[in-house]
């Protein structure tokens, strides 16, 4: 009869977790969501967009600059014509030559700009641009805090359920070895030992599927935040409440998320492209300059060649442009227009998508008050169990049950609290805002 409890107990011995004789880790050495937020941003190959669109900007600001250095050309040009200039009248002691009719001229140009008024606002308009580059690729990152989040709690919630039930574990290991040493004695029934070795193995059973759904989430979260993060390091779950609430009591004057700082850049964009669009209505001026050499130079009576050169100063301007620039300033209302509508229905979606984090919040606050008051009470009927249990006035499966039962409600308490730190979370990364 008692050979088969024997068996059973070595059973359990081999299979009893070793993270319950684990030393506690220090506050410190755990990994906290905000860290792995700020180390997945940074570490995200879109990083590299910002150094690129800084450095597009800058080859483009080095070309408008470069517009007020000399513009330096060369032509050539041979042609012939069918008439040329011929002195119909003649002029006595005077001989006039006579103009070929095939000419030959090249030279070099030079062009310097003396004012601009465009140059100063198209770069106005390269620099706001890059402010609207760089606002959208942080808007682009920005999702990867939601991923962050989700990783972060899954391996959380099975981290907190692992730590609940190896402290079962330990607790039902003790009441082995009581039932045993009673059992040794004939207090005890073979039955009332094997009902507490077969919940030991249904424990580990459940400790071996949390640590493999926990193993599984770990490889997730390390591939977000780009490196290798080990099963031996432990996350620190955060306390949101104050942030949370200090979050709602300004909730309709925030506007932190990078999609808002990207819609002011698009405006700024805009302003300074409606300077370049005023700007390409006024006057520039340039000096000019030319050299070369052909067949006839500027003397249009010399039949050989010659070299010649010439410099001056000229003046571009077109008042009428048949309305392309009032057009220009409609498309650049209309495109005002659309940046407004968007950020206004952005703002209308945001105000959609906290309603669920906050009525979750409500609820898990309510419910892990009632968790407190059922563990409370299941704490209760399990001490008076293991009196009772001890006094053989019920058997070991009885106890068992009761044992079950005060795991279930502290395994409901752990899963609420940190799904109650996942919707505040949630909430804050919806508005923004930084999580600790």
């Amino acid at each position: 009869m008692r050979r088969p409890v024997w068996l059973l107990v070595g059973v359990v011995l081999l299979a009893a977790p070793a993270a319950a004789q684990d030393a506690p880790r220090r506050a410190s050495d755990s990994l906290r969501l905000g860290a792995l937020h700020a180390d997945a941003v940074r570490l995200d190959p879109r990083q590299r967009q910002l150094r690129l669109q800084e450095s597009a900007t800058e080859l483009r600001l080095r070309s408008i600059a470069a517009e007020r250095l000399p513009m330096l050309s060369a032509n050539g040009q041979a042609q012939y014509q069918s008439d040329v200039t011929r002195f119909a009248a003649a002029v006595p002691g005077a001989t006039f030559p006579s103009l070929p009719h095939d000419t030959y001229d090249a030279h070099l140009g030079a062009e310097q700009s003396l004012f601009d008024p465009a140059a100063a606002p198209r770069r106005a308009v390269e620099r706001a641009r890059l402010a609207e580059s760089l606002a959208q690729v942080r808007a682009t990152l920005f999702p990867l805090r939601s991923e962050i989040t989700e990783s972060f709690f899954a391996v959380a919630s099975h981290q907190e359920r692992t730590a609940e039930l190896d402290a079962a574990l330990t607790d039902l290991i003790a009441q082995r070895r009581e039932v045993v040493a009673r059992f040794r004695e004939g207090a005890a029934l073979p039955g009332d030992t094997a009902a507490i070795v077969a919940t030991l193995l249904q424990r580990q059973q459940d400790r071996l599927r949390l640590s493999a759904e926990r193993a599984a989430a770990l490889a997730r979260l390390s591939v977000l935040v780009g490196r290798t993060i080990g099963d031996d390091e432990p996350l620190a779950v955060p306390s949101l409440a104050a942030p949370t609430g200090g979050a709602m009591d300004s909730l309709e004057r925030l506007r932190l998320r990078p999609e808002y700082e990207q819609f002011a850049a698009s405006r700024e964009r805009l302003a300074r492209q409606e300077e370049v669009a005023g700007a390409r209505e006024r006057p520039r001026i340039s000096a000019y300059g030319r050299l070369g050499y052909g067949r006839p130079g500027l003397n249009m009576m010399n039949t050989t060649f010659d070299t010649y050169w010439l410099a001056g100063v000229q003046l571009r301007w077109t008042p009428f442009t048949w309305g392309t620039a009032g057009r220009d300033r409609e498309l650049l209302e209309l495109e005002r227009e659309i940046v407004a509508t968007n950020e206004a229905a952005f703002t209308r979606g945001l105000q959609r998508a906290i309603q669920p984090s906050l009525a979750t919040v409500a609820r898990l606050d309510s419910t892990l008050a009632l968790d407190d008051r059922i563990i409370a009470l299941r704490e209760r009927i399990v001490r008076e169990a293991q009196a009772q249990l001890a006094e053989g006035v019920i058997t070991a499966a009885t106890y068992v049950d009761r044992r079950s039962d005060l795991l279930t409600a502290r395994l409901h308490r752990v899963q609420h609290r940190v799904e109650l730190e996942q919707a505040r979370a949630v909430l804050l990364n919806t508005i923004g805002l930084e999580v600790p």
